[in-house]
C-alpha cells in the first residue's frame, strides 16, 4: 500500500493528479465509477448472513509478491488517494525553498513514513480483533448490516459531490 502511496506522490510532484483532477469527465466517470462500486458493496453487505468475517474454507497462503502487488494496485487505483495528495501537499509547499516537484516527494515520503510507523500495530491489533469476531456469526451479521449501512450511505454522499 504505501509503494502504491508513493506512486501517487510521484504522480503529484509531476502534476499528473492535477491534470486528471482537472478534466470534468475524468473526474465524473471515476466519480459514479465509486457511487455504482459503495453501492453494490453496501447491498451485499446488507444482504449478508453475517458470514463475511467467518470462513469455512481454509485460506491459500499468498507469496509477499502476490501481497505486495494487491496492496500496490490496491492503493494506486483509489482516487481518493490521488486527490487527498493533490489537496494536502500543496499546502506545504514553500515558494524560494526548492523545486515544487522536490518538495512534494519530500512531503509526500514523510507521509509514507509516518503511516510505516502508526500502521503496522494497527493491522497487528485489528487482526488478533477479527480473529476474535470470526468466531461469532451473531456479531458478523451485525458488523455486516452496519458495513452496508455505511456504504450506501458513501455512495449517496459521493453522488451529491461536486467538482
Amino acid at each position: 500500500v504505501w509503494a502504491g502511496a508513493f506512486g501517487h506522490v510521484v504522480f503529484a510532484a509531476l502534476g499528473l493528479t492535477a491534470i486528471v483532477a482537472a478534466t470534468s469527465m475524468a473526474f465524473s466517470v471515476i466519480k459514479w465509477l465509486g457511487v455504482v462500486y459503495l453501492l453494490w458493496i453496501g447491498v451485499q453487505s446488507l444482504m449478508s448472513r453475517g458470514s463475511r468475517l467467518a470462513s469455512s474454507e481454509p485460506r491459500k497462503e499468498k507469496s509477499l509478491w502476490a501481497i505486495f502487488r494487491q496492496g500496490m494496485f490496491i492503493d494506486l487505483l483509489n482516487p481518493k488517494v490521488a486527490l487527498f495528495f493533490l489537496a494536502f501537499l500543496p499546502q506545504f509547499v514553500q515558494e524560494g525553498a526548492g523545486p515544487i516537484w522536490a518538495q512534494f516527494l519530500l512531503h509526500g515520503t514523510l507521509i509514507i513514513v509516518v503511516a510505516a510507523v502508526i500502521e503496522p500495530p494497527l493491522i497487528f491489533f485489528g487482526g488478533k480483533l477479527t480473529s476474535r469476531m470470526r468466531a461469532s456469526q451473531r456479531i458478523g451479521m451485525w458488523l455486516d448490516r452496519a458495513f452496508g449501512c455505511f456504504l450506501i450511505w458513501l455512495g449517496f454522499k459521493l453522488a451529491t459531490v461536486e467538482r
